[in-house]
């Protein structure tokens, strides 16, 4: 699916703060949020957590000065961004679950009503949501605090599923695959808008990202195949370099 209007084409090299929504561009999301759910297990059990969460929320901080710094569309800063965010994203759902011991059912709800007053307010303050109409920092603004309710969203009902509903992480993986086609197809034939097509699905590739990543990586007790959070955390940033690579390099033709 596509929100991509005719009229961007000329100004979205200088102008335009994403990229565009191709297939590849998912494929990146994906990677970017099983990435995030490994990468925040290793490091929350390989060292301190309340420093893993400073260090990764210092370094989102960074990447994010720098992504509102630039002029238009840089593949490499936006993507490095967008795994950040989805390290801590992951951290911050994980803390308010572990730490604060909310239930996963009720980090679930909260997150969509935090997802969905930022949309709103969004749509009031600028009467769009589509993404490339982000052309100013204060609905490049807009655009990362939605994305990092997403990705926090997006973790808890992944883990829902997986934990309080008994699914485990592949079943969940699969219920979510199934459930990100509901928005394509709505689109494609239904007449679903764009915008709201998008969206929808940008949510869903956080939990299904995140679901397969831990079924493949965490240990037999917690329903995986104990492959490792690191090694798989490697794996799949290796991956996100592999496409950004290819990003970039079609951004520059």
């Amino acid at each position: 699916m596509s929100t991509h209007p005719t009229e961007v084409t000329r100004v979205r090299r200088t102008l335009v703060k994403v990229p565009e929504i191709t297939v590849l561009f998912w494929v990146a999301k994906v990677l970017t949020t099983g990435m995030g759910e490994t990468a925040s297990d290793y490091l929350v059990r390989t060292i301190d957590p309340v420093i893993a969460v400073g260090a990764a929320g210092l370094m989102l901080a960074v990447l994010l000065v720098v992504q509102f710094t630039v002029r238009g569309y840089r593949p490499w800063i936006y993507w490095a961004a967008v795994a950040m965010v989805s390290v801590f994203g992951t951290m911050a759902a994980d803390v308010t679950h572990i730490v604060v011991g909310i239930p996963y059912l009720v980090s679930t709800v909260a997150f969509t009503v935090v997802v969905a007053a930022a949309l709103a307010v969004w749509h009031r303050t600028e009467a769009t949501l589509d993404v490339h109409s982000i052309t100013t920092p204060r609905r490049e603004a807009f655009y990362w605090i939605t994305v990092l309710a997403t990705f926090a969203l997006g973790t808890a009902a992944g883990d829902m599923t997986a934990t309080t509903l008994h699914l485990g992480y592949l079943a969940s993986g699969a219920l979510f695959a199934v459930a990100i086609a509901v928005p394509a197809v709505a689109h494609r034939w239904w007449g679903l808008g764009p915008v709201p097509a998008f969206w929808i699905a940008y949510v869903l590739t956080r939990p299904l990202g995140a679901s397969f990543a831990d079924w493949i990586a965490v240990p037999p007790a917690r329903g995986g195949l104990d492959l490792g959070t690191g090694p798989i955390s490697l794996v799949l940033i290796a991956a996100i370099v592999a496409v950004v690579a290819q990003l970039a390099r079609r951004e520059s033709h």
